[in-house]
């Protein structure tokens, strides 16, 4: 089992179809739901299970948190778009990975994150902190 970093697939193509909105106002929705060593995630994920989640209960609910969106931008030849960080506060957590996906459109997933390692939280936040939304660092970049 392994959880390998990768934009989804089936995410590229439905991105030509149109199917994922990432404006801040009227867009989809997105979520972060994090995930054991034992998940097998990677690109060839398409939608959102919970399988091998981390269980609900000391301060995480199933299906993870909701994302709050930056908007769009492009910086050269690279259009990019990111999050704001996300939190569990108070939490009890340890996680390897985690799965970004779009829950307004059929829990397609969008992309998979490695951590590197477990990373946990006993009592304490729990946090997701995303990268610089510029063309080099932004979570989700197409150059």
């Amino acid at each position: 089992m392994a959880i390998t970093t990768a934009m989804a697939t089936t995410f590229k193509r439905q991105l030509l179809e149109a199917v994922h909105n990432f404006l801040l106002t009227g867009g989809d929705t997105f979520k972060l739901a994090l995930y054991v060593s034992a998940a097998t995630l990677d690109a060839s994920t398409s939608t959102y299970s919970s399988t091998n989640e981390v269980a609900a209960g000391g301060g995480y609910t199933t299906g993870g948190n909701t994302l709050t969106r930056v908007n769009p931008a492009t910086s050269g030849t690279t259009a990019y778009t990111d999050f704001a960080d996300t939190t569990w506060s108070a939490s009890t957590i340890t996680a390897r990975g985690c799965e970004i996906y779009n829950s307004t459109d059929s829990n397609a997933t969008v992309s998979i994150h490695d951590f590197g390692s477990d990373k946990s939280s006993s009592g304490g936040d729990f946090t997701i902190q995303f990268p610089t939304a510029d063309a080099s660092n932004a979570i989700l970049r197409i150059a």
